[in-house]
């Protein structure tokens, strides 16, 4: 016995074609929308399978599908997924640890770096890599403060007056001998 679509109304059909042409749309929904486009057409899924150059089983699936639900179901089904490696508890505690000073919990250093996270997040049970505590941070819009180098400006306003007049470095350069 071959698969066979149902009976689509003429609106279905209006809206299985703009599925079908979209370009802002789901290359997936917009490919199940051509597989029923197709049938809707006559095709059998066989012939439908070799002209989109997929599997049959594939085909008779989203006919099925659509079958029982319409057009809601070419919509793809929401997956379990692999479950979170950190709790949202850990996650809280990173960020609300990156917003508190490192004084205020007796550290010894001034501000954090992400090293200084890890080791201490690692001391209190939360075993986490760098690279998911940056991407943690990340997310909720917080970034690093740019250490301040010599091309920057200088936290003390009267530094250049401390510090005297500046000296060159090197010698001018002499003329070549011509």
């Amino acid at each position: 016995m071959t698969l066979r679509v149902r009976a689509v109304s003429a609106e279905e059909k209006d809206q299985l074609t703009r599925l079908a042409r979209s370009r802002t749309r789901g290359a997936g929904l917009v490919r199940r929308a051509q597989i029923v486009l197709h049938a809707v057409d006559g095709l059998s899924p066989p012939q439908i399978a070799e002209a989109m150059g997929l599997y049959g089983d594939t085909v008779r699936f989203w006919l099925k599908r659509f079958n029982e639900r319409g057009l809601t179901g070419l919509e793809e089904a929401m997956r379990s997924g692999r479950p979170a490696t950190y709790s949202p508890e850990e996650r809280s505690t990173v960020i609300r640890l990156a917003l508190t000073r490192p004084a205020e919990l007796d550290l010894p250093f001034a501000c954090w770096t992400l090293d200084r996270l890890v080791a201490y997040l690692s001391e209190r049970g939360i075993g986490m890599r760098r690279s998911r505590i940056s991407e943690i941070l990340l997310d909720e819009g917080l970034t690093w403060r740019q250490d301040e180098t010599w091309f920057g400006e200088r936290v003390d306003p009267d530094f250049a007056q401390k510090r005297g007049r500046s000296r060159p470095s090197t010698r001018p350069h002499q003329p070549a001998a011509s």
